[in-house]
């Protein structure tokens, strides 16, 4: 963790800066990690635009194949990537098993299909069309979904021919450093694949601006989100971003209120509430609001939280002490703000005297206009808030700055009619949980409005990394 993945090697930083990782459920340090600066960034990006235009221009069957053996030397360390995300993010072992390390795999998979699949030129008359590499690319990546959003971004970008330096979350940093050497192991050319870890001001903000990257590629916060914006537009880099969420989940009144509060329950509270398309916000019609509250308690009491060795555990603790702090001041301002608290609450669920764990929390009563409806807590929080009609319920799913996923549950014609209504990147129709049947990683995922911009999985993400060429006269 002392060192950087640059040019093919593991180097040591020129910064000498050091932060504890620590293991959220002991609060025991794991490990330090190195914290670079604007030289070790830039030693990173000169070696990705020094490698360039040796791997740009190997043909795509050879790009994919590169990207098999990846695909093969993960899938013999899966278990060691949810071992270290249940260490590093408090993941219960079960859920980083079967969603954190499952993901990096299932992405992998769809990103090649993609590859195979795509057609990378075509003519149209007599000029021909191609798709290229950006060029280097400057990838930053959160502490939630640490392996996912990393492979969500490394796997397109090689595909399309570009070469790239990554910056993991300095939060959870050990599953990105072990994804580094993966791509050493499976032969990545030096220089292609680079890794610096670091702060988002100063290295996420030299990987932004820097003269000699093509294109960021950022999942975080709005408000970091801004900043890589601001910092990356005077070279007019393109920006790939995926931001936060505030997601409706509208259950109809048509709904089986028992089956669609469950899953809405259950899925905003899997990694601790920490997904940005979490659906935060429960419209239920006014007259089966008590009986929505009833049947949510009951799902939440019964949500068991705890050690994240444990096989049954559901929950594990939220990531670091700032993300607790934060999630009890919203349970707070819930409280203040008048909602009803039908689950719950303040400080760590009976039993737990260590850990950043959080008591899986619903409110009912809540209105539009309470801080708990309005802003993304990233916690196991929920706010069900009655409609008096569908109209009020669109109306008020639409009202955010956000846009990055909505929920229906209800008749299936019902539902589809109300989808194409709301300003959302993608929605989920009777379906809330990840690992379903009808999961799509092949379907564009991203967001509308402050959500972000771009859009990851399958050939999407492809297409994010290329630019477009026309040679006109090619069939002349």
């Amino acid at each position: 963790m002392l060192k950087f993945y640059i040019n093919g090697d593991w180097v040591d930083p020129v910064s000498r800066d050091r932060l504890a990782v620590e293991n959220p459920a002991t609060e025991e340090i794991l490990c330090e990690v190195a914290m670079g600066n604007r030289e070790d960034a830039d030693r990173a990006i000169l070696a990705a635009r020094a490698a360039f235009n040796g791997w740009t221009y190997t043909p795509v069957k050879e790009r994919i194949a590169l990207v098999k053996r990846i695909l093969e030397v993960y899938d013999g360390r899966q278990e060691e990537f949810a071992q270290v995300m249940s260490a590093e993010m408090g993941s219960p072992i079960s859920w980083a098993r079967n969603a954190q390390a499952w993901s990096g795999k299932a992405h992998l998979e769809a990103a090649i299909q993609a590859a195979e699949e795509m057609v990378w030129e075509h003519s149209r008359g007599k000029t021909r069309i191609l798709y290229e590499g950006i060029g280097v690319c400057s990838m930053i990546t959160p502490w939630n979904w640490p392996v996912n959003q990393i492979v969500l971004k490394v796997a397109p970008a090689l595909l399309a021919g570009c070469t790239m330096v990554l910056k993991p979350s300095e939060i959870s940093p050990i599953s990105g450093t072990l994804f580094a050497q993966v791509c050493h192991d499976a032969g990545v050319p030096a220089g292609v694949f680079n890794l610096v870890h670091g702060s988002g001001p100063e290295v996420g903000a030299r990987m932004s601006e820097h003269p000699e990257v093509d294109m960021v590629s950022f999942t975080g916060s709005i408000r970091a989100g801004t900043a890589v914006a601001a910092a990356a537009a005077p070279t007019v880099k393109r920006v790939a971003q995926e931001l936060g969420g505030k997601s409706p989940n509208i259950i109809l009144p048509g709904a089986d209120l028992a089956t669609a509060v469950a899953g809405g329950v259950t899925a905003v509270m899997s990694n601790a509430g920490q997904s940005c398309d979490a659906p935060s916000r429960m419209f239920v019609p006014r007259d089966r609001h008590a009986e929505a509250l009833k049947i949510a308690k009951e799902v939440a009491d019964a949500i068991k939280v705890g050690d994240p060795r444990d096989e049954t555990m559901a929950i594990g603790p939220l990531v670091s002490k700032i993300q607790f702090d934060k999630v009890q001041a919203y349970i707070q301002a819930g409280i203040d703000e008048g909602a009803t608290l039908v689950a719950g609450g303040l400080g760590r669920p009976d039993g737990l005297k260590r850990g950043w764990f959080v008591r899986p929390t619903v409110f009912g009563d809540v209105l539009h206009t309470m801080t708990i409806s309005r802003e993304e807590i990233f916690g196991p929080v929920l706010a069900i808030q009655p409609y008096d009609s569908v109209e009020e319920a669109i109306e008020q799913a639409n009202d955010t700055v956000y846009g990055l996923a909505a929920y229906i549950a209800g008749p299936h014609e019902e539902a589809k009619s109300i989808a194409r209504r709301l300003r959302v990147g993608h929605v989920y129709l009777n379906n809330p949980y990840l690992g379903d049947p009808d999961w799509d990683l092949f379907a564009p995922y991203g967001g509308y409005k402050h959500s972000g911009n771009g859009r990851e999985y399958g050939g999407w993400g492809i297409h994010d990394y290329c630019e477009l060429k026309a040679v006109l006269s090619w069939g002349a």
